[in-house]
């Protein structure tokens, strides 16, 4: 066996090797990165579920128990001695109030969504490596030449 066949230290490695070694590589920063995205995207994927959950409960909750509640409390207050009208606008005004602090919930959750930033400088630090990447110059043997010659 030759010294490339063993992979000794210094053995020129023929460029079939080297592209297979390349495209091994890329493969596996290409997976690499992927499996980083699917990471960041699914806890933000998460936090979206929970914030769009509380909105909808929001909703829910603004929309089946205005009329019912509304009525409810509203008599009750009435009955403590307080006018009809004004015993109504309290009603309503409680109602928006528990609407506003648990939209106020749902917006803190979507503002902690944020881009996947690891991802992001990985894939920019990857695209610099790759980027200043050169090919090495090659000397050219007479034997190649006379046979890039001949096949032209």
């Amino acid at each position: 066996m030759s010294a490339v066949d063993q992979g000794a230290p210094g053995a020129e490695r023929t460029l079939g090797q080297l592209v297979a070694s390349a495209t091994a590589e890329m493969s596996a920063l290409v997976h690499d990165e992927i499996a980083l995205a699917k990471v960041e995207i699914k806890q933000d994927v998460k936090r979206a579920g929970i914030g769009s959950g509380a909105a909808i409960v929001a909703g829910v909750l603004l929309l089946f128990s205005l009329p019912v509640l509304s009525f409810a409390a509203a008599y009750g207050i009435h009955n403590l001695g307080l006018g009809l009208a004004w015993s109504f606008l309290i009603v309503g005004v409680v109602f928006w109030l528990l609407a506003g602090v648990i939209g106020l919930i749902a917006m803190a959750k979507f503002k902690k969504i944020k881009p996947p930033v690891k991802t992001i400088a990985s894939v920019k630090e990857t695209a610099a490596l790759v980027g200043t990447v050169k090919p090495h110059a090659r000397s050219v043997s007479d034997s190649a030449v006379g046979v890039a010659r001949s096949s032209s």
